[in-house]
């Protein structure tokens, strides 16, 4: 087997990739892999994959083609050629493991919460099925950590949308359809809640409600302001079951007092 430190003239390399000693090649692609020779691999690889294609050197070959890539931090290729490996060899050798580093290498590829999450669907996807192939498998935990952070930025990007409608308040020019920024604020924070009910953001998700609940009491007309009132209060109830040791808890308790004072004192009919 011919050693990596005889490649290391540009020459040697060179002949190696003009060579139509796909035996040769391969063996030296191999070394080059272990070797942590990552482009250099590849740039064999390519090659061989296909040309091996049908020998039993093909699902190797296929594999640490798209593990060069993955260590090549090139994840969004890394993640075709594993994804590839595992259409390919649904049995094979290695389908565990490239299964696993398709799912990590679409996981390292998921955006920051603000920009559109079509590769964190993907991802949650890949690691999902993971899961659903070997779970009983020693990756289970660094894939379940992964899909609880993936499912967090997706409920960070729906915080931030509720706390958009949350800070617009009382304006409506992005309302031309009537409703109220409080009321959107409620609906977005209620389905993330729906969606991923434990996330790390349920407390401030209930909060934001319960402060939505209470400001649309506050800016309702007369003749439904005595109702959401009601509704803040019922909220607030919810909010102190679930979390009785809030961090919000004086904040809530605030709006519970004078909530309960308005409906209680009858003057509903007018606002502070």
């Amino acid at each position: 087997m011919i050693s990596v430190l005889l490649l290391s003239a540009c020459n040697s390399y060179n002949r190696v990739l003009k060579s139509t000693d796909y035996d040769y090649k391969y063996e030296v692609a191999k070394e080059c892999y272990v070797a942590g020779q990552y482009t250099r691999a590849y740039q064999l690889l390519e090659e061989l994959f296909m040309v091996m294609k049908g020998t039993d050197r093909a699902e190797e070959s296929l594999f640490m083609l798209g593990m060069c890539y993955y260590n090549l931090r090139d994840y969004e290729t890394a993640s075709m050629y594993l994804d590839r490996y595992t259409k390919s060899y649904p049995k094979g050798e290695y389908t565990e493991l490239a299964r696993f580093y398709s799912g990590k290498a679409s996981f390292m590829e998921s955006p920051d919460p603000r920009l559109d999450q079509s590769p964190t669907y993907t991802a949650i996807s890949q690691l999902q099925d993971f899961l659903d192939f070997y779970p009983y498998s020693d990756l289970r935990e660094e894939v379940t950590d992964m899909l609880f952070e993936l499912q967090n930025r997706l409920v960070q990007k729906e915080y931030d949308s509720a706390k958009l409608y949350y800070n617009l308040g009382g304006y409506n020019g992005n309302c031309p359809n009537g409703g109220s920024n409080y009321e959107a604020c409620i609906i977005t924070a209620e389905n993330a809640l729906k969606s991923f009910p434990y996330t790390r953001l349920r407390e401030d998700l209930y909060m934001m409600i319960l402060r939505c609940r209470y400001q649309l009491a506050q800016q309702s007309v007369i003749e439904k302001r005595e109702e959401r009132y009601r509704q803040a209060i019922d909220e607030y109830y919810g909010f102190k079951n679930e979390f009785p040791d809030s961090k919000y808890m004086k904040e809530a308790e605030q709006i519970f007092k004078h909530s309960s004072s308005k409906v209680e004192s009858g003057t509903t009919a007018s606002a502070k």
